[in-house]
């Protein structure tokens, strides 16, 4: 007979080459790991301090402010520029040249000097020239839809209505967050090792929370502006009801591929959260309650949800269905033996489409925060210190690990036009990251190493005229076109779950199933593609803002 013992010791993470398939990767939800929640529960935690020591605005919103996040270490501030942009001037374009509100995060306190220098430059965006000094650079035009509607409202003294507020989301929406030494901001070295912005993103999510107080405190403003003594406020409930926008675009998805140890220390750690979780051996009533009330908010939470995208539109309707499932389900199984959330995992294996299945990854993950949290500090990892190829390898070694782990590479046609029907190359314009039809474009001159399924293969097939006992630097000495495939492929023996499983240039690969992964870590909610290529989605939805955040956790907020 086999003990609980037994079957608890063999409940693993789960298997790469199953999470790791872009049709799953796109269906990925936030969780208690993304790194909105991780920096939240670090500020009430740590008990950050927040003012607006700076506001000046004319009626038209036309002015600047900063907003001070004060941690125990240090102090960071937003700078904010707010422009009187007519409305056919706004776009989700990444080449825009103009918005509503421009932004900078400021390593420190800024001095007059500094607001007048940024002041010269961050309304240019990718024009301007920014400092060390600064660690992030972003902007964001008004919800058409919404924020006149808003301002309206507050400025005749009545509150809008919640269901207006839940059909958008934000009130703002960001075209662009950018950090880590782009034009030239800080880079990830100056700011990497301070704990506050160790985990990933820190300083961006920051950056998005800070605007979003912005976004609602220029609506305050204006509706004053506007109503004069009969102008009311938003009211704290609707405040928090409210994130902040952001369209997303190609320039995200090919991360992913080029930061394989980074994205292993992502994936691996929410994976053996979801493996602890199941190796809990027995639960309560009480925690099986708790379960069946987050799935209900995860039920209330996708019927806000709204897409136009017939393939997203598709998705959706399926979590509905399959969250009802999983909700009559719960009320009538019995989990009262041992590892009672395995065996539910089991089931839903077998009962619920994939949508679904991983959205119940992240709400079995919920309530355990003792158990997981410590997660977040192994989600980063030095990448430069896995550059070095281990040029003594065998040739037998690498072909073994290639024939077993790139097993669906090598199953490919690559001769096919369809499996080799895409490339990625860099726009000139914009420096950004863009998709061809490579039979219709001819930019195979420009393609980046962003197909690592065929690279490999290919690596693979050159690699059958060399003996097994030779060491791999005579490989690399003669053939040095496949550096970057070797590397990667030793790279992937030590991190399983750093690679896409997948053809990233077949002719029906989905770009916004890369989006959408990366965007689940970041915490992004409400995912909503406009094409295969970009995406709209909400963030902040529900959190807590710097003028009510109370130091006890407030850590629910992602299914409010």
């Amino acid at each position: 007979m086999v003990s609980s013992l037994q079957v608890g010791a063999r409940i693993a993470p789960r298997d790469p080459k199953h999470v790791m398939r872009l049709s799953r990767m796109g269906a990925f939800h936030p969780s208690r790991l993304s790194f909105m929640r991780i920096l939240l529960r670090r500020i009430a935690d740590e008990r950050w301090q927040f003012d607006r020591p700076v506001w000046k605005f004319d009626d038209k919103g036309v002015g600047h402010a900063v907003y001070r996040a004060i941690a125990p270490d240090r102090i960071y501030s937003l700078v904010v520029f707010a422009h009187d942009l007519p409305a056919d001037q706004r776009s989700d374009r990444v080449i825009a040249e103009a918005w509503d509100a421009t932004f900078a995060l400021f390593d420190g306190e800024p001095t007059k000097a500094d607001i007048t220098r940024l002041s010269k430059n961050v309304p240019k965006q990718e024009a301007g020239r920014l400092t060390q000094r600064e660690l992030t650079l972003s902007r964001a035009n008004r919800s058409v839809r919404l924020f006149d509607t808003v301002v309206t409202c507050l400025a005749n003294g009545r509150q809008p209505k919640r269901e207006d507020l839940d059909a958008v989301g934000y009130l703002m929406r960001t075209t662009a967050v950018y950090g880590s030494g782009k034009f030239g901001l800080a880079d990830r070295d100056v700011i990497a090792g301070r704990r506050e912005l160790a985990a990933p993103f820190q300083a961006e999510m920051l950056t998005v929370w800070l605007i979003r107080a912005f976004t609602i405190d220029i609506a305050d403003h204006l509706a004053a502006a506007r109503g004069g003594a009969s102008a009311t406020v938003l009211s704290p409930e609707l405040r928090r009801s409210l994130g902040v926008g952001n369209s997303t675009g190609l320039g995200m998805a090919p991360f992913l591929l080029r930061h394989p140890a980074l994205i292993h220390a992502w994936v691996s750690a929410r994976e053996e959260a979801f493996a602890r979780v199941r190796r809990i051996p027995r639960v309560t009533a009480s925690d099986l309650m708790r379960l069946a009330g987050l799935v209900e908010k995860a039920r209330a939470n996708a019927g806000l949800w709204r897409t136009d995208h017939p393939l997203q539109l598709e998705k959706l309707l399926g979590l509905r269905h399959d969250l009802e499932t999983l909700s009559e389900h719960l009320r009538s199984a019995k989990y009262d033996g041992a590892y009672p959330w395995h065996r539910l995992w089991l089931w839903a294996e077998r009962h619920l489409g994939i949508e679904a299945q991983e959205q119940l990854v992240s709400l079995m993950i919920e309530p355990y925060g003792a158990l997981v949290d410590d997660l977040a500090d192994q989600m980063s990892c030095d990448e430069e210190a896995e550059f070095t190829i281990d040029a003594q390898q065998t040739i037998g070694a690498l072909k073994a690990f290639v024939e077993t782990r790139y097993d669906w590479a090598l199953a490919i046609d690559w001769n096919k036009p369809a499996a080799n029907a895409r490339l990625w190359y860099v726009s000139e314009e914009k420096l950004e990251p863009r998709l061809a039809d490579r039979a219709e474009e001819p930019l195979e001159a420009f393609e980046q190493a962003l197909a690592p399924g065929r690279d490999i293969a290919a690596m693979a097939r050159t690699l059958d005229d060399w003996p097994d006992a030779d060491p791999i630097a005579g490989f690399l000495a003669a053939h040095p076109e496949h550096r970057h495939s070797v590397r990667r492929v030793q790279l992937c023996a030590r991190y399983p779950y750093a690679e896409v499983w997948d053809n990233t240039i077949c002719a029906d690969m989905m770009p916004i199933d890369l989006l959408r992964a990366k965007l689940s870590f970041f915490g992004a909610t409400r995912f909503d593609p406009r094409s295969d290529r970009w995406v709209r989605i909400a963030m902040y939805l529900g959190a807590p803002g710097p003028e009510d955040l109370d130091h006890r956790g407030f850590d629910g907020w992602m299914l409010a």
